[in-house]
């Protein structure tokens, strides 16, 4: 099993949950995160000021999957977020020792 987390943009996270979904994704997680990648943020002029913006806002996908679906999520996350443009975001993969449902006390692939 695996753990697949994506930073997107936010203004992508409708796309990618659509993306998901019609990929046979079941659940997901969604979380707001801040932070900067290689640009360092940004400066914004405000009334005449300039200020540095040094953290960005961003939206964490989390999506657990099978070992063999977990590239092809991948694709998909990465096709529904990429614009082509800088901080589109990163996308990783951490493997998972085991998963249980709360509910019903299933374990493996059972509780994906």
């Amino acid at each position: 099993m695996k753990l697949i987390t994506a930073i997107i943009q936010p203004h992508k996270l409708d796309e990618v949950k659509e993306a998901l979904a019609a990929a046979g994704v079941h659940g997901l997680t969604v979380s707001e995160a801040n932070g900067y990648g290689r640009q360092r943020g940004h400066t914004e002029i405000y009334r005449g000021a300039e200020y540095t913006v040094d953290l960005i806002p961003k939206i964490r996908v989390e999506v657990l999957s099978d070992d063999a679906d977990a590239e092809t999520l991948v694709d998909v996350i990465a096709k529904a977020a990429g614009t082509g443009t800088i901080g589109d975001g990163k996308i990783w993969v951490a493997p998972l020792d085991s998963v249980t449902r709360v509910r019903t006390g299933e374990t493996g692939s059972a509780a994906i």
